[in-house]
């Protein structure tokens, strides 16, 4: 498997400024390059880590998550975790090898592994290496509902779960989901979507669920409400619920991304 990993840096001071960076009220796109050295944050009881926020609700913006790009140096990790006492969340290794300690079972985590944790789940992550490590740690708050249970949290592996062809697409459309989605207890699904050169989505999909794409690999034109923007590995999107959209592959290699949306639980009626 093969996943972009953010390294920092700046561009060069004779850089073009002209850029594929979109904000608008239907979607956002923010490049690769912009996860740079300015544009890192940290965070309290994280020792040795920085951070690019990709996601967060926020009016006209993301409204249901949280996404971050964390990096974490040879030595580091956390102390504490979670300030927010009902956030559910999804962790996605990119790079390097962590241990996670998840309510004192402890766990190897490598390039590919994927890990849920329920709200008010105690877990630390920990880098014994010499190299950095990166993964993608995403949040919802998570939606009770009255008579059905919490999920447990888990720990697998890209590799360990078979990506699903779509329907009618001979292959070139599969998904890697990591929940059934029957499982009425899970309220986000964040799965793996892989297009092989020349594969599309075949209609503008305008649905409910918010989204939000990180470009693992390869290269598409996706079509973005009115817009068919170019994006790349390392590059990430955020679409707004009912935004239109589909795209095309673009080869030499696969087109695959990490998808987040928001899933089986009734809509608010209230604003």
């Amino acid at each position: 498997m093969s996943y972009h990993v953010p390294r920092g840096g700046l561009p060069p001071q004779s850089a073009l400024t002209t850029d594929r960076a979109r904000f608008t009220e239907a979607y956002a796109v923010i490049p690769a390059r912009t996860l740079s050295d300015i544009t890192a944050s940290r965070l309290p009881h994280w020792e040795q880590t920085r951070l690019w926020v990709l996601a967060r609700p926020l009016s006209g913006f993301a409204e249901t998550f949280s996404q971050y790009v964390v990096e974490v140096a040879a030595g580091g990790g956390n102390t504490d975790v979670e300030d927010e006492v009902d956030a559910e969340a999804v962790l996605f290794v990119v790079d390097g090898s962590l241990t996670l300690n998840l309510d004192g079972t402890e766990h190897a985590l490598g390039p590919g592994s994927y890990v849920y944790l329920p709200p008010a789940t105690p877990w630390a992550l920990r880098n014994h290496s010499d190299a950095t490590a990166t993964f993608h740690w995403i949040r919802k708050a998570y939606q009770r509902v009255d008579g059905i249970d919490v999920p447990e949290p888990f720990v697998t592996r890209e590799q360990d779960v078979d990506a699903i062809p779509m329907p009618d697409t001979d292959g070139a459309w599969a998904t890697t989901r990591f929940v059934d989605q029957a499982d009425l207890r899970h309220d986000m699904h964040v799965n793996i979507v892989t297009f092989e050169p020349g594969g599309a989505i075949p209609f503008p999909e305008t649905h409910v669920m918010e989204h939000g794409l990180y470009v693992l690999e390869g290269k598409a034109v996706y079509l973005l409400n009115e817009d068919w923007v170019e994006v790349e590995a390392g590059d990430f999107m955020w679409l707004r619920a009912f935004c239109p959209q589909a795209c095309y592959a673009g080869g030499p290699g696969q087109f695959r991304y990490l998808l987040y949306k928001d899933v089986n639980r009734h809509v608010g009626l209230t604003l």
